[in-house]
């Protein structure tokens, strides 16, 4: 148990520093070719700390572990909305751009409700089916698609309108050099996290077992908390380096890419069964996602405040607390 914890708390500096360099590397990748962070976050950034998810849920779905693989992404996007966006907000008020509050939170959104309806499709069909078939699958990968080319038609226009409030993004005076050390860093940074926490999940798993937790919470917290802190490091350096376009980014990117890409490839490979993932859990995530929505767009215009970074902590510990109590 002694070896377990010293391997978490090693695995959790990996994490931090990886977390660190992939920002650094990622602002200098953004700087030398006039490309907006948030689009750097959306698509780079997004797509390598949601490798951990891709991974175990790929994995899990080929040996026939559909609530696992499941569980890890609802309750990844759980944790990435409610407690990364209330974190963060709470280091420093979040500025979230127009054409993220009409193209990108709701798409989020969306993403949510297509899996709750396909993981509901039981209920529609009348049939005794309990989860995601292939065609689900292929489905929210073709979403995928959409997403990924809506944002690298951003990224091709150089029309940083679309992505950062109106202002033109130019390419800055980035040497050959700082440029190989900036992809070195996103490479070393994507090592790190995925390592880290690939390592965090083994030994934070294990310790829950020797305790007798349950599976269903050790998919839904321990290890959907452990693949998303790649993404809670991400953000909260971000953050505090003033970085907000590319905070935000990376937590709505990471929760489309779990969705339409983990679960959709997860779902192709194997049909996923929902195992102990209930209505309960898919609620939670789709109200997270229309609450950080709405906090954005409606109280304070496309800020969300440290008071409601504070309420979405607060759900978080409130959603944790009654999984633990119903497990």
């Amino acid at each position: 148990m002694i070896l377990n914890i010293l391997l978490i708390l090693v695995s959790l500096a990996m994490i931090l520093y990886g977390a660190n360099w992939l920002t650094d590397g990622g602002s200098t990748v953004a700087k030398r070719f006039g490309i907006s962070e948030l689009v750097i976050g959306l698509t780079v950034v997004a797509f390598g700390t949601s490798t951990p998810e891709l991974v175990i849920s790929v994995v899990s779905a080929m040996k026939g572990s559909g609530g696992l693989a499941i569980g890890n992404v609802v309750g990844s996007n759980i944790f990435n909305v409610l407690l990364i966006v209330g974190v963060v907000a709470l280091i420093r008020p979040i500025k979230v751009d127009r054409d993220n509050m009409t193209t990108e939170l709701p798409l989020t959104v969306l993403a949510s409700v297509a899996l709750l309806v396909c993981a509901n499709g039981h209920l529609l069909d009348g049939d005794g089916s309990d989860g995601l078939s292939r065609v689900d699958g292929l489905l929210l990968l073709l979403f995928f698609v959409i997403f990924m080319r809506h944002t690298f038609n951003i990224a091709r226009r150089g029309d940083d309108s679309a992505a950062a409030g109106g202002v033109a993004v130019s390419a800055e005076a980035v040497s050959g050099k700082e440029l190989a050390l900036g992809v070195g860093k996103i490479i070393v940074g994507l090592a790190g996290l995925i390592w880290g926490g690939d390592i965090f999940v083994d030994k934070a798993s294990a310790l829950a077992s020797v305790l007798g937790v349950s599976d269903a919470v050790i998919g839904l917290t321990v290890v959907a908390v452990g693949t998303s802190l790649p993404e809670l490091a991400t953000s909260v350096v971000a953050a505090v380096k003033g970085q907000s376009g590319l905070a935000i980014g990376n937590v709505v990117g990471s929760c489309i890419f779990n969705i339409f890409l983990v679960l959709g490839a997860s779902a192709t490979i194997h049909p996923l069964t929902m195992g102990g993932i209930g209505n309960f859990e898919l609620l939670t995530m789709t109200g997270s996602a229309v609450l950080f929505w709405l906090f954005g767009w409606i109280i304070k215009k496309r800020t969300i405040t440290r008071g409601e970074g504070a309420v979405m902590v607060a759900c978080f510990v409130a959603y944790t607390a009654v999984l633990i109590m119903c497990a």
